[in-house]
């Protein structure tokens, strides 16, 4: 019953959640879709952290998307060996948790020590990154120390099987509730942080400025009176 609540009940509320909060977000909060940026009040820092935050956490992702949705089978018909792969993936994604941890931590102390950047700092924010860096710590954790005891779990065959099998509808608790403590918990963990994601700052990974590729120039100063010979464009005109 426990492993059907935790691994089966839990993961479709929270998608539910992500999923439906996001819509809400977008209908009912379209100008808080926002990281609310504290650029002007400190950049030294900034310019550290972020870079080596953005994109730790985009190797992250990667090696997620690689690691839960393509199959053992799928690597190993293209040529590429169990122990190659967990050899790239163990290397690379210790790489890039300890690049995202490390960027985490010097914006974290950026937004502690710079005044008004922790001023602009609200409840939300310090919930979303106790989530995310518990997110982080556990995952980090559970590759290292498997790693080091030399005995280390293959995740292929019980963790990604199971995250398929939600999409699947067709859940499998028992490959999660098999799997060390260490891949529970981070899997619990990064699906609290999705229920908790539409109604933070980490909406912005969803954003693009599109329209930035669309959208008329803007002219703020011109000394000429026609602006051209051609006739104006709908959604062009001139804006006195």
């Amino acid at each position: 019953m426990t492993g059907t609540l935790l691994f089966v009940v839990f993961p479709y509320v929270c998608l539910a959640i992500f999923i439906g909060g996001h819509v809400w977000r977008y209908r009912y909060d379209k100008f808080g879709w926002t990281t609310r940026s504290s650029q002007l009040y400190e950049r030294r820092l900034l310019r550290i952290g972020s870079p080596l935050f953005h994109f730790g956490i985009l190797l992250v992702a990667l090696g997620h998307i690689g690691g839960l949705l393509v199959p053992e089978s799928w690597t190993e018909a293209v040529g590429v060996s169990e122990h190659a792969y967990h050899v790239v993936a163990v290397g690379v994604g210790t790489l890039a948790g300890i690049c995202t941890l490390a960027g985490a931590a010097i914006l974290i102390y950026r937004r502690r020590t710079v005044g008004p950047v922790f001023s602009a700092t609200t409840v939300n924010d310090k919930i979303m990154y106790v989530l995310l860096i518990a997110t982080i710590i556990l995952g980090l954790g559970t590759t290292v120390l498997g790693n080091l005891t030399d005995d280390p779990h293959n995740y292929r065959e019980s963790v990604s099987p199971w995250f398929r099998s939600i999409f699947y509808f067709q859940p499998d608790p028992d490959l999660m509730t098999n799997a060390p403590i260490g891949f529970r918990l981070h899997a619990i963990s990064a699906f609290v942080l999705f229920a908790f994601w539409p109604f933070s700052r980490l909406v912005h990974v969803f954003s693009a400025p599109l329209g930035y590729l669309t959208r008329p120039y803007i002219v703020y100063r011109s000394r000429d009176a026609h602006l051209g010979a051609r006739p104006t464009r709908r959604g062009w005109e001139r804006v006195p």
